[in-house]
């Protein structure tokens, strides 16, 4: 296998994303938004409430709805610091999931269906690689981008949550072993999910756009997730964090083997 053509598409990939205004645009607004403002936002909610009657008890009610295994891990803290690691740990999750999948799925979607937008697929089907060696180049792009990203945000996240919620926690309670589980174990296996599903679509889509709109129900499981853990459905540990990134990593591995075998890049040239 041509690791040097492997990595020579990869680069040129992401060198092409990476000035695409449509992809990057979002990519940042979200990262702000989730990384910067929502920790900050959370930090100021007992001080916004300090003073309302009533406060304290809307507080106590919203967290007597959170999961019994979630409450007694929260046992021994005050409201307020509850309130902090309801949002900014156990909430936050599920949408932190969202970001490696989704900026997977945003740049596996341009992979070929970009080119064919740019009319530089047919120069690069006609290189001397295999159809393999193709696949994995697309695939690898989406696949580092997303994890770079990713621990990129999650430092980011891991400082702002720190310093927004120190007035309240007094010391440095984030992150946890479960997220250090989900970043190293969850994350990879979700952004090898999401390039090998857009992967093969975008093989088969027209433009960016069409393969970008499938990007956005990769997401849905996550925000299913979400709700889940709400209603008290599931409760996120580091038991439930291995085996979520266990059955990812398999589903993965199988669309990546279906995938790489239904690759052909002679089909590619007859569409």
């Amino acid at each position: 296998m041509n690791a040097r053509a492997i990595f020579a598409i990869a680069r040129k990939d992401l060198k092409v994303v990476s000035q695409n205004k449509n992809i990057i645009t979002p990519i940042i607004i979200i990262a702000v938004l989730f990384f910067i403002i929502f920790p900050w936002g959370t930090g100021l909610v007992p001080t916004l409430l300090h003073g309302f009657s009533g406060t304290v008890d809307t507080l106590e009610g919203f967290l007597a709805k959170m999961p019994g295994n979630m409450r007694y891990e929260l046992a021994g803290y005050t409201v307020s610091q509850q309130l902090f690691i309801v949002m900014l740990v156990y909430m936050m999750l599920p949408f932190f999931l969202i970001i490696p999948l989704m900026i997977a799925s945003m740049f596996a979607a341009d992979s070929f269906a970009g080119e064919k937008e740019r009319k530089t697929l047919e120069a690069l089907l006609y290189t001397p690689t295999t159809d393999r060696e193709l696949f994995i180049a697309k695939m690898l792009s989406g696949w580092l981008a997303s994890i770079a990203l990713a621990l990129v945000g999650f430092v980011v996240y891991a400082i702002n949550v720190n310093a927004a919620a120190w007035s309240q926690m007094h010391r440095i309670f984030f992150p946890n072993a479960m997220w250090v589980v989900m970043i190293l174990w969850v994350v990879p296996a979700l952004a090898a999910l999401g390039v090998s599903l857009m992967v093969v679509v975008s093989a088969r889509a027209q433009g960016f756009q069409d393969a970008n709109q499938m990007a956005g129900l990769v997401v849905l499981p996550i925000v299913a997730l979400f709700y889940a853990q709400m209603a008290g459905a599931i409760f996120l540990n580091i038991t439930t964090m291995l085996f979520m990134g266990l059955v990812i990593w398999l589903l993965a591995g199988a669309l990546i083997w279906l995938g790489s075998r239904g690759f052909h890049r002679n089909r590619l040239l007859a569409g």
